[in-house]
């Protein structure tokens, strides 16, 4: 027996370490979750001893997780305690001391990154615009934004490289191309300047008003507390893709297309224009249509926290020292205080949002393509991830409730 083959299982033995028939082995085989070699007399198959350990190894974490859900294993976020932390370290603590990049670049890669800067390709930045330019002209940001993903893909002719080091760099890329994309033209980097932050980037694409300093910090803020909040419905889409080796820009693209809802990344929209209206008319009247019509007043409750979002907190303490979001500011603690009359739902992030959008003179939409922009960061995080697990794995199986088979042709 050679050194080699003494590392070497039989498909009986493969199939009796897994708990599976030999037909399941096959099968494996053929998913690309284990390999095969022939045997030594040219009959039957060998397997990696430690490739079937390290497999059933998985497959009992998989078994142990709870049944009718998918749960997926992740280092990036934990919510915990009406609290939540990128890789261990509290979420909102990190936000108020860093800016977007360095959040990015720590869900990224798990290290500091001072003086982090993303730089847009302009060539990649240049098809992002033409293709964003294209558009209607009643389309909104979050419409520039896809087809902004796409048109870069299709000048990034790496795209497929899904490596660590080149899927890095597609993010520190489009992030940057993105942002750019929302600005008509044919700079390179927009009217703030190559050298700019995403954030003051970002302004200036989603606001005419002038930018300063403390209004700028308070939309970078919001962009590093958005980068990732565990599986969200669009980070699931993400997932999925890059489970499929989908490169980096189409699992962008794959998050963009699941945040386009109002109870996702629309949400903040629809908080945006009842505050434009609370303005106008006063809260109790506002909130009393709503539920009339029986629809939920947004930008109240979240699934995750008993008390109040902790993102939307932080942002509430940065605009109260911004006198242009003092009107909408005040709008959003009468919508809390008129609905605690009869159900206490503390604010979340959507109504933080979209008081900041107010405040900036923005559309009701930019809160949606701010909340884009900061969790691609996220989705890429969860890519990269999803990269290092075995491939379509995110394969759940269909319970079928149609009539039985056969029938005759329509």
């Amino acid at each position: 027996m050679t050194e080699d083959s003494a590392h070497r299982l039989t498909t009986a033995e493969a199939a009796d370490l897994l708990g599976v028939k030999a037909a399941t082995v096959y099968a494996y085989v053929s998913r690309g979750r284990l390999t095969r070699r022939p045997g030594e007399s040219g009959r039957g198959s060998t397997f990696d001893a430690a490739e079937v350990e390290a497999l059933a190894r998985r497959s009992r974490r998989e078994s142990a997780a709870p049944q009718g859900e998918l749960s997926v294993r992740t280092a990036l976020t934990l919510i915990e305690g009406d609290r939540y932390f990128f890789r261990g370290v509290d979420a909102t603590e990190l936000a108020a001391s860093h800016p977007f990049e360095q959040v990015a670049e720590w869900l990224w890669t798990g290290a500091s990154a001072p003086g982090a800067h993303f730089t847009a390709p302009p060539d990649a930045l240049a098809a992002a615009r033409r293709a964003a330019g294209a558009l209607p002209p009643h389309s909104g940001p979050t419409d520039r934004l896809r087809v902004a993903a796409v048109a870069a893909a299709v000048a990034d002719p790496l795209r497929f490289d899904l490596s660590t080091d080149a899927v890095l760099g597609t993010a520190r890329a489009l992030i940057p191309t993105l942002v750019g994309a929302l600005t008509p033209g044919e700079g390179t980097e927009g009217e703030a300047g190559g050298d700019a932050s995403v954030a003051l980037r970002l302004w200036t694409a989603l606001s005419e008003r002038e930018p300063d300093p403390a209004a700028v910090r308070c939309l970078d803020t919001a962009l590093a507390l958005l980068v990732d909040h565990d599986l969200a419905a669009s980070t699931l889409a993400a997932r999925v893709a890059a489970s499929a080796r989908s490169h980096p820009y189409a699992v962008v693209s794959a998050g963009l297309g699941a945040l386009d809802g109002p109870l996702h990344g629309a949400a903040s929209a629809l908080a945006h224009r009842m505050l434009v209206e609370v303005t106008e008319r006063g809260a109790a009247p506002v909130v009393a249509d709503r539920l009339r019509a029986g629809q939920r007043v947004p930008g109240l409750g979240h699934r995750l926290y008993a008390a109040e979002d902790p993102r939307a907190r932080l942002l509430f303490e940065l605009l109260d020292g911004l006198p242009q979001a003092a009107p909408a500011l005040a709008a959003a603690r009468d919508v809390v205080a008129t609905t605690a009359r009869h159900t206490v739902l503390p604010a979340n992030v959507d109504l933080a949002l979209a008081v900041l959008t107010v405040g900036a003179g923005m559309s009701a939409e930019a809160g949606e393509a701010i909340f884009a922009v900061a969790r691609t960061a996220g989705w890429i995080a969860h890519a990269l991830e999803e990269y290092g697990e075995r491939p379509l794995r995110m394969r759940p199986s269909g319970t079928y409730i149609g009539p039985r088979p056969p029938l005759p042709p329509p």
